[in-house]
Formats: structure tokens, C-alpha cells, sequence
């Protein structure tokens, strides 16, 4: 009896020592800066732990964590990397274009596990879904676009398109997947004879694309010039413009102040704009005042007179021993010249 006793006792003792080691050893757990934690009880998700560090828990079987990895991952798609290689799955990545043209075409999807819970339980395989997904999407836009595009300047808009529908698609699957980016690897032709005939034509309207942006170029520059030339143009034509108006205000200042004068004096007025416009239009035309009084005509010939007048100013010293009596004299009969006939122009 004392025996078994003993048997009984040790064995209790080591059982209680392994559920103490279990309990001590399952009531903690760690958490990585790249992962995070899901907390179910007796199967059933409690929580999602993201903060790295130590946390605490109730041991097992009570409570069990699943962790899984917060990097973004990557869905090659069409191809594989195997030790370094590059393995290709034509018969995964051929597709028709909306022209009906056969083309390859695979990518890269980067996604992320955005919901652990649903990732672990909503579906049974998650990524299989997600490649089967990409498949349609990309499938789906290739099918909608034009080979040109495909294989030219249509490749962002593809990976812009098949992001979006994707997207969609794993929203719609509800598997805790996010889509992070898409990026084309290869858009190509099936054979060579069809890849080279399609370069030669990509080649030429690149030729044809450079060309046009030059001949914009061009035609920027000289319309740029033009619009230089004609503002210059304008401005000139508007300093012109208020120029002559400044002008036309003086001469109509100069009119008004004639008309004044004209209508102050108009004989005098009258005569004096008549020797000035004849002075301006015949500038070299010698002036005679003459005097007709029905018989004979008479005139002062004035250029005479001022020859006549230079020549004598050498001798203007002469002049002063002129004796008073002799200049009076002079002077009498230019009165009586005067007095005998009028002015007439």
C-alpha cells in the first residue's frame, strides 16, 4: 500500500509539473515588428495584436495565437524564379486583345495581409484565389484594349485598369487581402516573325510622334515670336496714336489762337497767313508788293532792296557823316512815295 501510494504521488507530480510547464510556457508569447497576432479562444478569434513586444494570454488549450507576417508580399504571375532562373507558363499568359490579337503578358502583384481573421478562416487557400483573380482582371483588361496599346503606350493605363478591378475583386471575395501595386513584366507577340513586324511598326510612329513634336516645337516658337512682333506692333501704333493726338490738340490750340486773332484783326491776320503759307510752300519765290491803280503798275521790289541793303552794310560807318538836312530830305520823299500809292498783294 505504501508503495502504490508513493507511485501515485510521484506521478501526480510530474503530471502537475508538465501542465504548470505548459501553462508557464503557452501564457506568453512575443510579437515581431514584421508580424502580427491573432488571439482565439477555444477556436474563436478574439483579437488582433500588432504592437510588437511580450504579451500575456490564457494558456493552452484555452487560448492559441496564429501569427502572421505584416510585409508586403508578391504574386509573380506567368512566370516563376527557381535558383536564380526564370521559368516561363506561356499557356498561363496568353490572351486575346480587343482587336483579337494574340499577345503574352505577365506580372507582378504586391499585396498585403490587411485582416488576419479573414485571411486565416474565410477562405481556405487565399492566395490561390488571389492568383486565380489576377488571371481574370488582367485577362478581362487585354481584352478590352487594343494590341498597339498593349504593346506600346497603353501599359500604365493596363496596370492602372487591372489594379482597380482586382482591387475590386478581393473586396468583393472579403479573404483580408489589400492590393498594393500591379506592374507589367512583358507585353509580347507569340513568334518572331509577328514580334519584329509589330517593333518595325512601334519604331516608326515613335519616328512619326518625335517628328510631330518637333514640327509643335516649331510652331510654338514662331507663334511665340509672332505674338512678340505684333504686341511691339501694337505699342508702336499706340504711341503713334498718341503722338498725332497730341499733335492734333497742339494745332487745334494754334487754330484757336489764329481765329482770335483773326477775328480781332482779320486784314492783318488775313495777309500774314497768306506770306507765311506762300514762304512755306515756295521757299525760294521772290515777293513783290505791287500797287495797280488802273494804268500803270507798280511794284517795291523787296529782294532788290535787301541785296541792295546787305551790300551797303560793309559802309554802314559812311552812313553817320550823312548830313541830318540831306536825311530828312530822304525821308519827306518816301512819305510822299507812300502817300501816292497803296498796297496791293
Amino acid at each position: 500500500m505504501v508503495s502504490l501510494k508513493r507511485i501515485y504521488t510521484i506521478t501526480g507530480l510530474v503530471f502537475l509539473i508538465l501542465i504548470l510547464g505548459v501553462v508557464a510556457i503557452s501564457t506568453w508569447y512575443t510579437v515581431d515588428e514584421s508580424d502580427q497576432a491573432v488571439i482565439m479562444t477555444f477556436g474563436k478569434v478574439e483579437e488582433t495584436i500588432t504592437e510588437p513586444g511580450l504579451h500575456f494570454k490564457l494558456p493552452w488549450p484555452i487560448q492559441s495565437v496564429e501569427k502572421l507576417s505584416k510585409e508586403t508580399f508578391s504574386l509573380k504571375f506567368g512566370y516563376k524564379e527557381e535558383d536564380g532562373e526564370v521559368k516561363d507558363y506561356p499557356s498561363e499568359t496568353k490572351m486575346i486583345t480587343g482587336d483579337e490579337n494574340i499577345v503574352l503578358a505577365d506580372l507582378v502583384v504586391q499585396w498585403k495581409i490587411t485582416d488576419p481573421p479573414k485571411y486565416l478562416y474565410n477562405a481556405e487557400d487565399p492566395e490561390k484565389i488571389l492568383y486565380d483573380t489576377t488571371s481574370a482582371a488582367l485577362r478581362s483588361i487585354i481584352g478590352s484594349t487594343k494590341i498597339d496599346d498593349a504593346l506600346t503606350s497603353g501599359k500604365a493605363q493596363i496596370e492602372a485598369d487591372v489594379r482597380d478591378l482586382l482591387s475590386q475583386l478581393m473586396e468583393k471575395y472579403d479573404v483580408g487581402i489589400s492590393i498594393s501595386a500591379v506592374k507589367l513584366q512583358d507585353v509580347e507577340l507569340p513568334n518572331e516573325e509577328v514580334r519584329k513586324a509589330f517593333t518595325n511598326v512601334t519604331d516608326a510612329r515613335e519616328t512619326a510622334n518625335t517628328k510631330i513634336n518637333e514640327a509643335d516645337k516649331y510652331e510654338n516658337k514662331r507663334m511665340n515670336e509672332a505674338e512678340g512682333e505684333k504686341d511691339a506692333i501694337i505699342s508702336q501704333a499706340n504711341g503713334d496714336k498718341a503722338a498725332r493726338t497730341e499733335a492734333a490738340r497742339g494745332d487745334v490750340a494754334v487754330f484757336e489762337k489764329l481765329l482770335s486773332e483773326y477775328k480781332g484783326n482779320k486784314g492783318i491776320t488775313k495777309d500774314r497767313l497768306i506770306i507765311e503759307t506762300l514762304e512755306e510752300v515756295l521757299p525760294n519765290a521772290e515777293i513783290y508788293i505791287m500797287n495797280d491803280d488802273g494804268n500803270t503798275m507798280k511794284y517795291l521790289p523787296l529782294r532788290s532792296l535787301e541785296k541792295e541793303e546787305t551790300k551797303k552794310t560793309p559802309a554802314a560807318t559812311d552812313e553817320a557823316a550823312i548830313p541830318e538836312e540831306e536825311t530828312k530830305k530822304g525821308n519827306a520823299s518816301e512819305e510822299k512815295a507812300t502817300g501816292e500809292g497803296g498796297t496791293k498783294q
